[in-house]
């Protein structure tokens, strides 16, 4: 039970899977059924590891060539190279058929975002729009490419291929090319990222350091105010104390008493002066 358990989930990540463990023993008619399964069944998109397996391989030069070139055309090819070498392969069943031209499509996108309808009818050899958007309607279901349909300018605009294919073993240094480009570009776009990090860095540590200036200044000139509220206070205390104390002084002398002995001098004073003054006034007028 676990190794069924095991196999199905083998299976179920890869479909090819069982394919290529098939034709490890399958031989003669069994191999030659095996091909016809393998492009057959829905979700197998992808051949290269069955065409590398030693019995599949031998078909290739024998009596039955055409399910090796058959296989080989569902694996690197399109649905008009189908057409246009009918006599060298097998004839496709409805399936089949239907399979081969949505991988013509993944192929077309791969090398345009954007496919015209007269494009795509001319390499999948449908004669009206109708049947053309059944069928990329159908691709874009079962996930073989994503997109959609733009009608108005008659194209496909596709945002990418959800399957990839095979790649022809005389395609890896392209592949290798592509991919070495791009991580030079990847390197580029890194090294100016960390570049503007650095940068935007620098920057930060220079406001932080101009806030705790600012800080610092406000915070001496704070203490300058303070102080000279303080000073200022001070004075104005002594000044108001040396008033108080000549007001006090002053009123304090005009209330103190005068004695009974000197009430008298006072008066008796003021009489002579008095007197002195009414004599000289009579003599003058004598």
């Amino acid at each position: 039970m676990m190794g069924a358990s095991s196999t199905e989930k083998t299976t179920t990540n890869n479909p090819l899977e069982q394919f290529v463990l098939l034709a490890k023993t399958a031989k003669g008619a069994a191999a030659l059924e095996l091909v016809k399964q393998a492009i057959e069944t829905p979700g197998v998109n992808v051949f290269g590891e069955l065409l590398d397996m030693p019995n599949i391989k031998e078909l290739e030069n024998g009596p039955h060539a055409a399910y090796w070139n058959t296989l080989n055309l569902f694996a690197y090819g399109t649905y008009k190279q189908y057409l246009e070498n009918k006599d060298k392969l097998l004839e496709l069943t409805p399936t089949q058929k239907k399979k081969l031209q949505h991988l013509t499509i993944v192929t077309l996108a791969t090398k345009s975002k954007c496919i015209p309808y007269s494009v795509l009818l001319e390499e999948l050899d449908i004669k009206n729009v109708r049947d053309l958007e059944d069928l990329i309607i159908e691709a874009i279901y079962a996930d073989i490419i994503n997109g959609k349909l733009d009608q108005r300018n008659s194209q496909l605009e596709v945002d990418f291929a959800g399957l990839g294919r095979d790649v022809r073993p005389g395609d890896a240094g392209i592949v290798a090319g592509t991919l070495s480009a791009w991580g030079q570009a990847c390197d580029s776009i890194l090294a100016c990222i960390e570049q503007q990090v650095a940068k935007a860095n620098l920057e930060k540590q220079k406001a932080t350091h101009h806030k705790d200036k600012i800080q610092q200044d406000i915070a001496n000139i704070k203490k300058a105010l303070a102080a000279q509220a303080g000073g200022g206070g001070v004075q104005e205390a002594d000044m108001a104390g040396g008033g108080t104390g000549a007001g006090s002084s002053e009123s304090g002398r005009e209330a103190l008493p005068v004695p009974p002995d000197a009430k008298k001098k006072q008066q008796k004073a003021k009489g002579i002066r008095g007197s002195g003054t009414s004599n000289l006034i009579d003599d003058s007028m004598n």
